[in-house]
């Protein structure tokens, strides 16, 4: 398989049954948690109910959906435009190594950069994933000097 055969395209209200079951499986596999599915699904519907929460994007091969993202906001006074973080990334396991993130990296970077509004891509990555740090890393994108703090109210 290559890039070619990868088609990257906004998801829609369709998809959300795989988006529910990438995020499941992306949960039990990176941190060993268990989502309320019910919780989760309603969460991914409420990105597709309002636009300014952000939007999905999802991986195809064949017709068949392989991976997703979802893409969230980050207004900066500094830049006076809007950074892209990317978020929920998973690519299904047997289509790792093939090309499928970096088919959705090129959409999104492409997507970002043809919008004057937006000033950059951010995501945040666990310090254990090496193989995701080396990806973003051969894709140009650097570490930042910032570490992430926070405090969960819901997990």
């Amino acid at each position: 398989m290559n890039e070619s055969q990868v088609t990257v395209r906004e998801a829609t209200l369709d998809d959300v049954d795989a988006l529910v079951a990438f995020q499941l499986a992306m949960a039990k596999e990176t941190e060993g948690k268990g989502l309320d599915p019910a919780l989760l699904r309603a969460g991914i519907a409420a990105v597709f109910q309002s636009a300014e929460r952000g939007f999905y994007i999802v991986a195809e091969v064949e017709g068949r959906s392989v991976a997703g993202m979802l893409v969230t906001y980050e207004w900066s006074d500094w830049r006076n435009a809007t950074f892209w973080w990317i978020q929920s990334v998973y690519v299904d396991a047997p289509w790792r190594r093939k090309g499928v993130y970096r088919a959705m990296h090129d959409y999104i970077f492409g997507a970002a950069r043809a919008r004057d509004e937006v000033c950059g891509v951010r995501l945040y990555v666990e310090r254990t994933n090496r193989i995701a740090q080396q990806t973003y890393s051969s894709l140009g994108m650097a570490k930042s000097h910032y570490d992430l703090y926070e405090v969960d109210f819901v997990l």
